[in-house]
């Protein structure tokens, strides 16, 4: 046998072991209410008495304790939630020992006193978890030589919970190199008092005057719910204080990992732009998710393993990956793997091949299918119009026909603002891909849906990897025009929103997602050089470059025929319109499979704004609003 029921030597070793020392105090504790109950002097008869029923008290207590699953746990990690459950079954063993002792009681003896009784549940209730609690606290113990070595002296901001976990985490493990030796928190009930022994020395309008009195090598933001310009004011103070600003990831970051000291990062652009935190119960609206078989198409994109994270944590039974690139879809398979997620099929495929689609939906089956894979750089596509319109339309009007062949439950496309009154032909091909998705309507099995949101802070092509660039090569940050703005969201948050708004998906809706107020290119892109601890202007120069074709000085959510309903999801808006005619639709989308299939690229702009139903006006107006910008500019 390899071991007690099934378990390897060492382990059952090591579970007899906390039975045999459970014994003993349960043991111990009943002779200690012997002892009290008769004032450390009890006769010759009570002696015989202890003798004769300790054995069935242990007996009692340690089956209660197997029946906790006691065993189970090492002593050196027992947490307050064990506390509560070994104060239970302690409680429950001792009224059981009490009330066999109220039916029974050994011959020629006298009957347990009810005293005896309750000091020994009261002594059990106390050794028994003060002796996990020890043991913990002594292997805990730094080693000596740890003492002496602090580290770096850090002030965390925020005296909650994950204050709380990091004062905690940093004091187990002086290996990590930081002591705390303070806390910033604007709960004036908190002014004073100690956090795992850590005093509260003021609020954030005292961070200033704390960075000039203590000896501080870098602070800590401790809120993933703060603000962004709460969090602008922490490192506005620490950067005129020349310390090092570290930051816990926003809510939405934590949603697939918990607060620990290894997830701080640098304090990026995305943490201080002022948005109000989203705050989504995924694990409430996320529901039509749990023991599902779901598919993300572009599941190495920023987007799509975005995707991938937050679903593998909401208990789906098997995640499809899809992505034509292998290298990005062994780089997020590889990732969920090490955080221990199973159930992981990644399939290299194009979503735009029939046979290949059609193999992988014959094999797994999918029953919730997130359409993430997009070509969406805007100068790219205007120069290869025949590839966006066979990706993002005809890809999506195949991964549509795949899903109702399949019996798909929920399929959701992955839009964007820029197939609102879209001028280009990225923003027309995915304008075309909504109306694919609108013109699947309620009469259809699958419940489809798409949702529409701006920038997304991070993705690959966003501005934000491109002035990182330009930051770390010194200059010039280049910005097309000085008053243009874009709506921004980061891609957790857009994520969470997406799975939310898919979940209400009735059919051929258009979802939109709440995107907050647009922001200034020109103040983004100063707050990515004062972030990087330059003085825009001065060390790093801003230089304004001109509007591109095609680009709009200010996006819009929402086209001017939409009408703009709210649903329960405050965050997230559905749009309605007019659907285009059947007729049209697929007259235009058989004259662009045409062209794709015959690589004849000739005038299929013009076949893509006509399959739209807009006409060549709202590409005959580029050039005169491009050049009335870059006037105004001059």
């Amino acid at each position: 046998m390899s071991g007690l029921l099934g378990l390897t030597p060492r382990t059952a070793l090591h579970r007899l072991a906390q039975a045999a020392a459970d014994a003993g105090l349960v043991a111990f504790a009943y002779w200690l209410a012997f002892q009290m109950r008769f004032d450390g002097d009890p006769s010759r008869r009570y002696d015989r008495l202890f003798n004769d029923t300790v054995w069935l008290v242990v007996c009692i207590t340690l089956l209660v304790f197997v029946v906790a699953r006691f065993y189970t746990k090492w002593w050196r990690f027992t947490s307050l939630r064990d506390i509560q459950t070994i104060l239970g079954a302690c409680a429950l063993a001792g009224l059981i020992v009490m009330a066999v002792f109220t039916f029974w009681q050994p011959d020629r003896v006298p009957s347990v006193p009810r005293g005896v009784l309750l000091a020994h549940l009261l002594f059990s209730m106390v050794l028994v978890p003060g002796a996990r609690f020890l043991v913990r606290s002594i292997i805990e113990r730094p080693p000596r030589s740890e003492i002496v070595s602090r580290g770096k002296e850090v002030l965390v901001v925020g005296a909650g919970e994950a204050g709380n976990i990091m004062i905690k985490e940093m004091k187990r493990n002086r290996a990590l190199g930081y002591t705390p030796v303070g806390l910033v928190d604007d709960d004036l009930r908190k002014q004073g008092m100690r956090v795992m022994g850590v005093r509260v020395r003021g609020t954030r309008a005292d961070l200033p005057r704390l960075l000039r009195e203590l000896e501080i090598d870098e602070v800590i933001i401790a809120m993933p719910s703060a603000s962004g310009s709460v969090r602008q004011e922490i490192v506005t103070a620490c950067r005129e204080a020349k310390v090092t600003c570290k930051t816990l990831p926003s809510l939405p970051e934590l949603i697939a990992g918990d607060v620990t000291v290894r997830r701080l990062r640098e304090v990026r652009v995305e943490d201080v732009l002022g948005r109000a935190p989203i705050e989504v119960d995924l694990a409430k609206v996320a529901r039509y998710l749990n023991g599902k078989i779901v598919m993300v198409t572009g599941a190495g994109g920023s987007i799509g393993s975005e995707l991938c994270r937050q679903v593998a944590a909401l208990g789906v039974r098997r995640l499809v990956m899809v992505d034509h690139s292998e290298n990005n879809l062994f780089e997020i398979d590889l990732e969920l793997r090490e955080r221990g997620w199973t159930g992981l099929t990644p399939v290299v495929a194009d979503c735009k091949d029939p046979v290949t689609m059609g193999r992988a939906f014959d094999e797994y089956r999918p029953q919730i299918v997130f359409h993430a894979a997009a070509y969406k750089h805007v100068p790219m596509m205007e120069l290869n119009p025949l590839q966006a319109v066979a990706n993002n339309a005809l890809g999506t009007e195949l991964m549509a026909d795949l899903c109702e062949e399949h019996g798909v439950e929920r399929f959701c496309l992955i839009s964007t603002d820029k197939a609102v009154e879209p001028k280009t032909v990225m923003g027309a091909t995915k304008a075309l891909a909504e109306r694919i998705i609108e013109s699947r309507n309620a009469s259809s099995t699958t419940r489809f849906a798409a949702v529409r949101f701006g920038n997304v802070l991070g993705s690959s092509g966003s501005v934000l990897p491109i002035f990182r660039r330009q930051i770390a090569a010194g200059g010039p940050v280049t910005v097309t025009h000085a008053e243009m703005t874009r709506f921004f969201m980061t891609i957790p948050e857009a994520v969470q929103l997406v799975i939310e708004a898919t979940g209400i998906a009735d059919g051929g809706d258009i979802f939109v997602l709440d995107m907050g107020e647009p922001v200034r290119i020109m103040d983004l892109a100063h707050r990515m050089i004062e972030i990087s601890g330059h003085e825009p202007g001065k060390d790093i120069r801003v230089e304004v470059v001109g509007i591109r074709p095609g680009e709009k000085l200010h996006e819009e959510l929402f086209n001017v025929d939409e009408k703009v309903h709210s649903t329960r999801y405050g965050k997230v808006m559905r749009a309605t319109r007019a659907p285009l005619d059947p007729g049209r639709l697929e007259d235009g989308l058989d004259q662009l499979r045409h062209r794709v299939a015959s690589r004849d690229g000739d005038s299929v702009d013009a076949l893509l704004w006509g399959a739209l139903g807009m006409g060549r006006e709202f590409r005959a107006d580029l050039e005169s609003t491009t050049h009335t910008a870059n006037d105004r500019e001059g």
